[in-house]
């Protein structure tokens, strides 16, 4: 079943609000097994509207409209439709009289434009007049078109609590069984990850995305079938031949996100982690507390920027700083291990380095970064040369960190 997705308003279309709605729609839908023939972002202008409505009607088989059905003088939506459909407008009864009796309660005023919401095209269902949410339905040419509001958790409810449930039971068998998976993906470029699924003989029902989402690549995997005869099989087999030739790099799946993956590996070892961070400026502590629950398993960390918390509160030697330079590989495992002898932490993680875009120098240039792992095993540090403006290579450095720490706890726990 094609369904096709009409967003409305000027503006999405001049860029000043996102258009976070199609989106949500299209994924809603398509996890529900439909099939999103297009999407479109158009203006407040009713010929346009109505011309869009039109054509997808006679390409689809459902049309989910949102935006425009408000009071306000552009929220043409209605109009638009019912000069298109040739639907005269006609007041809703039931909404006209919840408007009346709410403005009773506010004002003693003329109704006025609000009335403006119970004037509906001909034929029109209100999804739920009690809620006093713009939204309704219309079968038009033997297809179901809905419209819904623009504000995106009133949007987001009536999809949910109407549309979905009424397009189950449009269509006997009219959906596809849906497989779908994204591997998420660290420390291998996007071309070596193309290159290595590449080598995988998946079959033609297997479509596979790839998605650069800084400092990442997600791997989308999507098998659909209308029959679900083999497409689970075919799902299960890929996905182990694809985390066979990608191993470790893939750190999780589908909502998982690097703080959140490493998080539950420390909390299944019962370790504790602390952290010492310089060129980051607390990023890695920040990324930890934002996982509820972090507090079980994140005791803190401190962002020792200067060289004088370096040596005052992470205890790292002066004549180490003087020697060897606060940004150096003897730097960082100092760091790791004063905090977490500072914390008691089972794992302390350090960082230090230079963001730029200024202070490198040759031998030490912009992008150079020491990560530091302290535990009862011992002390390492790593050394990185990371590129990029500021911000990527501090986003860089605390991605790396955590997937350090990551790789560690999955080879201490044998996991």
């Amino acid at each position: 079943m094609k369904v096709e997705i009409i967003a409305i308003g000027d503006e999405l279309t001049s860029g000043r609000i996102l258009n976070t709605t199609s989106s949500y729609a299209a994924r809603q839908l398509f996890e529900a097994g439909y099939e999103i023939h297009a999407m479109h972002t158009i203006g407040d202008t009713p010929a346009l509207i109505g011309e869009a409505l039109k054509k997808a009607i006679n390409e689809v088989d459902a049309v989910l409209v949102t935006g425009g059905l408000g009071s306000t003088d552009d929220d043409m939506t209605n109009e638009a439709v019912s000069k298109a459909l040739n639907r005269p407008t006609l007041p809703n009864l039931e909404i006209l009289s919840i408007v009346r009796a709410h403005l009773d309660e506010i004002t003693s005023a003329h109704v006025g434009q609000l009335e403006k919401l119970a004037w509906l095209p001909e034929g029109a269902e209100v999804l739920n007049p009690k809620s006093r949410m713009a939204g309704y339905q219309l079968i038009h040419d033997e297809k179901p078109i809905f419209f819904l509001p623009g504000i995106p958790s009133q949007m987001k409810q009536l999809l949910s609590e109407h549309v979905l449930p009424r397009l189950a039971t449009w269509h006997k068998d009219h959906y596809l069984t849906t497989y779908q998976r994204i591997f998420k993906i660290f420390s291998l470029p996007e071309s070596e990850v193309n290159r290595r699924v590449g080598t995988l003989e998946l079959g033609h029902a297997a479509h596979i995305g790839y998605y650069p989402v800084f400092p990442e690549v997600h791997l989308s995997l999507i098998i659909r079938d209308k029959r679900n005869r083999s497409a689970e099989k075919l799902f299960k087999s890929s996905c182990k031949a694809i985390n066979t030739v990608l191993g470790d790099a893939i750190y999780g799946y589908d909502r998982d996100c690097m703080e959140s993956v490493t998080g539950a590996l420390l909390l299944r070892a019962g370790w504790r982690l602390a952290v010492a961070e310089s060129c980051t400026g607390g990023l890695i502590a920040e990324k930890l507390t934002s996982i509820a629950g972090s507090s079980a398993y994140f005791l803190g960390g401190v962002v020792a920027y200067a060289n004088e918390l370096k040596t005052s509160f992470l205890d790292v030697p002066e004549d180490l700083l003087r020697e060897t330079g606060a940004v150096s590989r003897e730097t960082a495992e100092a760091m790791a291990s004063g905090i977490r002898a500072r914390t008691g932490a089972d794992i302390g993680l350090s960082v230090t380095g230079i963001a730029g875009p200024s202070g490198g120098s040759p031998d030490k240039p912009v992008g150079t970064v020491h990560i530091g792992i302290a535990t009862a095993e011992g002390t390492w540090a790593t050394h990185f040369r990371f590129s990029g403006d500021r911000q990527q290579i501090r986003e860089m450095t605390a991605q790396t960190g955590l997937d350090l720490v990551r790789k560690y706890l999955l080879q201490a726990t044998g996991r």
